[in-house]
This record gives C-alpha cells, structure tokens and sequence, in this order.
C-alpha cells in the first residue's frame, strides 16, 4: 500500500505575541490558502493563542499543535506538544528538561541564525546530542524561511544530517501570507502521526525564503500602531 504524505508547518506566530493575524485569521487562511494539515502555533514565551487555535481547529479541519518558543538565556527553543506554559529567561538545559517533563517535543529553531536569538552561537555544536548532554534536543529547524541568508539554513541541515537528528521545516511566520513558505514533510495525515515521524527522523524540512517587502512591512507597522484590521493573503 501507498505510504501517504502530509505538510506541516511547526512555527507560526499570531497577535498572542509579534504576529499580526489572531488564532482565527491563521486557521481560516490555512484552511483556504494552503495544503497544510498541521500547523504548530509557537508565540514567543505564550501558549495562549496556540491553546485558542487548537479549540477552533475542527471548524476549519486543521489540527493544531501547542507550542511555545521559548526565550532561554541561550537562545530560542521550539516547545511542542506541550500543554502548559514555560517561562521565558531560564537557562536551556532547564527549559530542555521542562519540555520533556511535559512528554513535549525539544526543537532548535534557526539554529545558526545569525540576527535571531540563535542557541547554536551558544555551544549548541558541543553540546546538543554531543559529548555534553545538557541540551538534548530532539530534532532541528533544518529550514527556517525567514532567514536571510542561506548558509544558515544550510548549516543547520548539515548539523541535523551529521548528528542523525530529525530535520524540521518551519515557517516562522507573523504574517498571513508567509504561512507554509516553510513546512515539514511527514508520513501520515495528523498531529499523532507528525509526532511519530520526528520521534522516527521521518521527517524532510522543506520550503522558500520570505522576505520583508513593503506589504509585510505595511501590515506589521498597521497591527503595532492599531490601524487597518485588512491582513495581506495570497493572491
């Protein structure tokens, strides 16, 4: 029997933290305007738009992750599958160990970004599944498509190829339009299967840059400043 495959995109934000679209708005423009069938709601250091989208999931039939990027003292963290929310500022071995407390999934988001709080500028080469445990993460961002510069996506590939870490694709969007530029590959249809396949390195990260052009500029400065509720979406 044919194996079927699905797209997910685990790093999204909404107006719970920098993004401009709430909950609603996300999952009505996945729902129309993508293949999507997982999205994981990571706002910085909140879960409570990810808690939101995930009640709202059925209306729209997407399945929804809880998850968290959390601000550690070396960087960035991708929380997923978690159901309560971690504190931001402490450092990343404990938030590591919070997240598996939770049975959550550890993820290192752009790891080597160079203009984003990056844990890779932090030893993550020594001690990420290396000689020194203390951050056992178990899967990398190999894709992160709001990164400038390729070589950052490309070390993180090879990082997760070298250490037999499952490779995630995320878009890290704050905008409608950037939803699923980056996204992950797995077996399967829904949230248990995507769950399976990174705990199996069945993963493939996939996608395409997104830049901050004038619309994306235009939309953020309008939902910072409290002006035009019109989101851009895809043509």
């Amino acid at each position: 029997m044919r194996t079927m495959f699905s797209t997910a995109d685990i790093h999204i934000h909404t107006t719970y933290s920098d993004g401009v679209a709430t909950p609603a708005q996300v999952l009505a423009y996945v729902a129309a305007h993508t293949d999507l069938r997982v999205i994981a709601i990571t706002d910085h250091d909140v879960i409570g738009g990810a808690l939101e989208a995930r009640d709202l999931a059925g209306e729209f039939g997407v399945e929804v992750i809880v998850g968290e990027e959390v601000s550690t003292r070396e960087g960035h963290l991708l929380a997923l599958f978690i159901e309560e929310e971690l504190p931001a500022g402490r450092p990343a071995a404990e938030t590591v160990a919070a997240i598996h407390a939770q049975g959550g999934i550890c993820v290192a988001p752009h790891p080597f970004g160079m203009l984003v709080p990056s844990v890779g500028r932090h030893g993550l080469l020594r001690r990420a599944s290396g000689l020194e445990r203390g951050w056992p993460v178990d899967a990398i961002e190999a894709f992160n498509a709001s990164l400038w510069l390729p070589l950052n996506n490309g070390a993180a590939a090879r990082y997760a190829a070298h250490r037999a870490l499952p490779a995630l694709g995320g878009s890290d969007a704050h905008h409608l339009e950037t939803i699923g530029m980056g996204y992950t590959r797995f077996p399967g249809r829904g949230v248990a299967d995507l769950r399976r396949a990174i705990l199996a390195g069945e993963t493939v990260a996939c996608g395409r840059r997104w830049f901050w052009g004038p619309r994306l500029l235009t939309a953020w400065l309008a939902a910072r400043l409290g002006g035009a509720p019109d989101l851009p979406v895809a043509a």
